[in-house]
């Protein structure tokens, strides 16, 4: 029988430590990598020196073998991974958290070794950020100068992945019905329009949050217009979108802002106020932009978790 019985589903059964690997496997989609954005994080000792700190965190392994399944690891605490200084030459190390299992690879004694530990790769490509031939993840990449013993924290790249990034994304929509011309205060940001605005919940996990919102049905009239928009999430605002019309007559316009913004630790598990802004610059041109009935605001926003 080649069926692999479920673990602990059945009282007095046999069960092996496979499928137990296997079960990981499929609650995990088959994904590798950490578990939580904070996890694993690789960074210089207190005093750099010839070495690193991996600090806190679990994550899944998956295995290199077909049908090996996935190991999960946890590590609490700083552990301190040696990174021995280079000569006349420089060198760059991949530092991986890696399982041995001896099943399949290596000759690890699970009964008096760890399976799993930090392990140092030296002497790799300059872009390299995996190792397909053994069990393992990356966690980060140590690009050391020549004649240099310690590690500061421009030599490291972050390496990390979620195993399962969590997303949270929702669609809000405006049809203004009366007309909205922009803020007289031409060369100051406003919010405009007033009813593009809307106070978003944002979950405990997000690290980021990518915003896109279309503007369908400008309507710009009475000479041209120079514009700037952006969106405001909080007290963070987005890159902006230019608009830039020429025309002389009464003529309707779509623009699109987005961006990707960081949220900081303070704005997770918050309710933070998103809005969108304008900045009329009178120099370029005297025109009116203006929502009006058959103007459409659209705002796709999506939280994302990603290491930090």
């Amino acid at each position: 029988m080649t069926l692999v019985q479920p673990p602990m589903m059945v009282h007095g059964g046999h069960h092996s430590a496979r499928a137990m690997r296997l079960m990981i496997r499929d609650l995990a989609r088959g994904r590798q990598g950490i578990a939580e954005p904070g996890d694993l994080k690789v960074s210089p000792l207190e005093t750099p020196g010839a070495g690193v700190r991996v600090g806190d965190g679990s994550a899944l392994i998956h295995g290199v073998r077909p049908w090996q399944g996935v190991y999960m690891q946890s590590n609490i605490g700083d552990a301190v991974v040696d990174v021995p200084p280079t000569g006349p030459v420089a060198r760059t190390d991949l530092l991986v958290l890696r399982v041995e299992d001896p099943e399949y690879e290596g000759e690890r004694d699970p009964r008096r070794e760890d399976i799993g530990y930090f392990h140092l790769v030296q002497g790799v490509g300059e872009d390299t950020s995996v190792l397909r031939e053994m069990t393992a993840i990356p966690l980060a990449r140590i690009t050391l100068p020549r004649n240099t013993a310690a590690v500061t924290a421009g030599m490291i790249t972050d390496l990390r992945r979620i195993a399962s990034r969590r997303t949270e994304r929702t669609l809000r929509t405006v049809h203004p019905t009366d007309a909205e011309t922009a803020p007289a205060k031409h060369g100051q940001w406003a919010n405009w329009p007033k009813e593009a605005a809307w106070d978003l919940d944002i979950p405990a996990w997000a690290t980021k949050a990518t915003i896109v919102v279309t503007l369908s049905g400008l309507r710009a009239e009475a000479g041209n217009v120079y514009a700037e928009l952006r969106t405001r999430l909080g007290e963070r605002n987005a890159a902006p979108t230019v608009v830039d019309d020429d025309g002389t007559t009464t003529r309707r316009s779509s623009v699109t802002l987005a961006d990707t913004l960081t949220l900081p630790p303070a704005y997770r598990g918050t309710r933070q106020h998103l809005a969108v802004q304008i900045n009329q610059i009178d120099k370029y041109g005297d025109g009116d932009l203006t929502v009006a009935r058959g103007t459409t605001v659209i705002a796709d926003i999506e939280f994302t978790e990603s290491p930090v």
